[in-house]
C-alpha cells in the first residue's frame, strides 16, 4: 500500500526533514493550484492527494513533538 509506505517513511524521519517535505508539500499544492486555475491541470485528483499528504506530515509532527 502506498499511504502505509509514505507514512513509515515519515515517522523515520526527523524533525528537520519533516520541515522540509513540508515546504516541498505545500509548493507542490501551490503550484497544482495554480495549473487548476489556469485549466492545465489534468489530474484534479491530486490536489486533493497532496492536500491529505500535507495533513499527515503536520500530524507526524505533532506527534514527535509530543
Amino acid at each position: 500500500m502506498k499511504k502505509d509506505k509514505f507514512l513509515t517513511d515519515l515517522r523515520s524521519k526527523n524533525a528537520e526533514e519533516l520541515k522540509d517535505e513540508l515546504t516541498a508539500a505545500k509548493k507542490e499544492l501551490f503550484n497544482l493550484r495554480f495549473q487548476n486555475a489556469t485549466n492545465q491541470l489534468d489530474n484534479t485528483g491530486r490536489i486533493r492527494e497532496v492536500r491529505k499528504n500535507i495533513a499527515r506530515i503536520q500530524t507526524i509532527m505533532t506527534e514527535k513533538d509530543r
